[in-house]
């Protein structure tokens, strides 16, 4: 997964990605989120409306949009990370287990969304219910 996303691992081989290729890429870690859910849109390039309503379409209070995201718990800055990301128009998504810190009813509301915006998605998560809801196709390694 990182290879798509273009980090400089150690590997052996080549990997082509097709020029102009939009990847929106969700890290497992969100600990270095800081400062204006405002500000963390803009930076991305995503309209702020959108990323704002994907967030309470997870869930998210709307006391919360002025708050400093470092103050956030880890889910919330997850949901955050997956908002953004489904705010961005892509050709592929990817995400790197998206429902780390995700309590169930955001987990069932990410499903919902996944199911609504079909994003060309390619995931890595441990929860079976989810990959059987959301996946159409499966790899096990």
């Amino acid at each position: 997964m990182k290879l798509l996303t273009g980090a400089d691992i150690e590997r052996a081989g080549l990997v082509r990605v097709g020029s102009g290729l939009k990847i929106s890429y969700v890290p497992q870690d969100a600990s270095f989120l800081s400062g204006a859910l405002t500000a963390f849109a803009e930076a991305r390039g995503i309209p702020v409306t959108l990323f704002l309503t994907i967030l309470r379409k997870l869930g998210f209070p709307r006391a919360q949009f002025e708050a400093d995201l470092g103050a956030f718990s880890d889910g919330q800055k997850k949901k955050a990370l997956l908002a953004a990301s489904l705010s961005e128009r892509a050709h592929l998504y990817v995400w790197d287990e998206p429902l780390n810190y995700v309590d169930v009813f955001s987990r069932m509301q990410l499903e919902e969304l996944i199911l609504e915006y079909r994003p060309s998605l390619l995931f890595v998560e441990h929860d079976r219910r989810f990959v059987e809801k959301v996946a159409t196709r499966t790899v096990e390694l």
